[in-house]
């Protein structure tokens, strides 16, 4: 699976509306992309304009289709002012055997 973790540092003043067109945006992705597994939208709890995306995808062209989708494109250019900040990076989930993070080892 693709992983993409996301951190924006929202300019200030912007906070309330970036996050309610971030969760939009997670909502738009998980309704209507078969192969977006996963959107979480998390918030440092100390800082309201740090917010932090983690997203699965079945592989790496579903994330590149999703970047392609009109509700990812409205978002972006919506949110472009809103943001001093955008770092992205790419992963792939581990997977495989041996001892799972959360439980007994």
């Amino acid at each position: 699976m693709y992983v993409i973790a996301v951190e924006f540092r929202v300019r200030p003043g912007h906070e309330s509306d970036f996050l309610e067109r971030v969760r939009a945006q997670a909502e738009n992705s998980l309704t209507r992309e078969p192969d977006c597994l996963q959107f979480d939208v998390c918030t440092a709890p100390d800082n309201a304009g740090r917010i932090f995306l983690y997203e699965i995808y079945s592989d790496e062209p579903a994330f590149l289709r999703h970047l392609e989708t009109p509700h990812f494109k409205d978002f972006d250019a919506a949110t472009a002012d809103w943001t001093e900040y955008k770092g992205v990076q790419a992963w792939h989930r581990a997977d495989g055997p041996g001892p799972k993070f959360g439980g007994p080892t």
